[in-house]
């Protein structure tokens, strides 16, 4: 198939668009890199250096639309509403006229866990409710609010992929983002001597050892999902699927894997609870695994850590 991928050039969406080409695609990666890196665009797939306003002059003959192009910092996302709510949300509606406009009528959008917000129960599933707390989490629910609306109205074919927390690189492909805010890349910097010490943020939680648990993905598993929800995609529907492992491990058990995987002892700073952060965040992904026949084989925490670790050491 000949597919576009906006924001190509950053995490997800260049192991998604790798993963694309050694599939035996014809990939274009449109991204404006404010965050993505051109380096990141794999061998074999076209770049172009536009915003996703622009998608209009990449459309033509496509088959289908992968759609990572984001603000995604929860923290800029409350300082800076305004352009989360233009770029999350007013970019997507552009690129969904435009991919009409050109008769492109299947997208993967990259949604995120953050569109549920604090959670009554864990794991979470699909049909729970949908409060987010931020305009990051806001704004991808207003995108998967729009999908539904264009499925019914005009018959766009549309999955949703609602990521829990994406860690592990895939071959060179790694996180580096500008400003960090996921805990494994943090915690692996302090072995590389650039930063000092790891922040933990509470001890009191109820959990097993009192720090808050999270779903790692790795990120290999999570881009094979988008081949096959792209395989999946019908006309007319949109359809929703959580992705993690399935599996919670805590704050400090991060820390333990990675002072393991690197031999290097990281130092741990405990400060207070940030507010708004829930103790346990674990995905169900039983229906992604029921409809598509999708399943997490790399969640072995160490295996996703020992996988960054080695695409950082080589590329330090």
């Amino acid at each position: 198939m000949r597919l576009l991928v906006t924001g190509g050039a950053g995490y997800v969406g260049s192991v998604v668009a790798a993963q694309l080409v050694e599939a035996g695609h014809e990939v274009t990666v449109l991204d404006d890199l404010s965050t993505g890196h051109q380096d990141a665009v794999p061998e074999g797939a076209r770049f172009v250096q536009k915003s996703i306003t622009e998608a209009h002059s990449v459309l033509d003959g496509m088959d289908a639309v992968l759609h990572f192009a984001a603000k995604s910092l929860v923290g800029e996302s409350v300082a800076k509403p305004g352009l989360y709510w233009s770029n999350n949300l007013g970019g997507t509606l552009a690129l969904l006229d435009a991919m009409r406009d050109k008769g492109v009528g299947r997208i993967v959008f990259s949604s995120t866990a953050a569109t549920y917000g604090e959670p009554e129960r864990s794991p979470i599933e699909e049909g729970d409710p949908t409060r987010p707390t931020n305009p990051y989490g806001a704004s991808k629910l207003a995108v998967d609010t729009a999908l539904t609306a264009f499925a019914r109205v005009r018959g766009l074919g549309a999955v949703s992929l609602r990521y829990f927390n994406v860690a592990g690189a895939h071959g060179r492909y790694r996180e580096r983002h500008a400003v960090e805010t996921h805990l494994i890349p943090n915690v692996l910097k302090v072995a590389t001597g650039e930063r000092e010490s790891v922040s933990v943020f509470g001890t009191d939680y109820p959990t097993p050892d009192g720090t808050c648990v999270r779903d790692y993905i790795h990120v290999s598993d999570l881009a094979r999902a988008h081949l096959l929800a792209l395989e999946a995609i019908v006309q007319g529907e949109h359809r929703i699927y959580n992705l993690g492992s399935g599996t919670g491990f805590s704050v400090q058990e991060v820390i333990s894997v990675c002072r393991e995987v690197t031999g290097h002892e990281i130092p741990a700073v405990v400060g207070d609870r940030r507010p708004g952060d829930p103790a346990v965040l674990v995905a169900s992904s039983a229906k992604i695994q029921s409809e598509l026949g999708w399943k997490a084989e790399r969640a072995a925490l160490r295996e996703i850590v020992s996988d960054a670790w080695a695409a950082l050491s080589a590329n330090a």
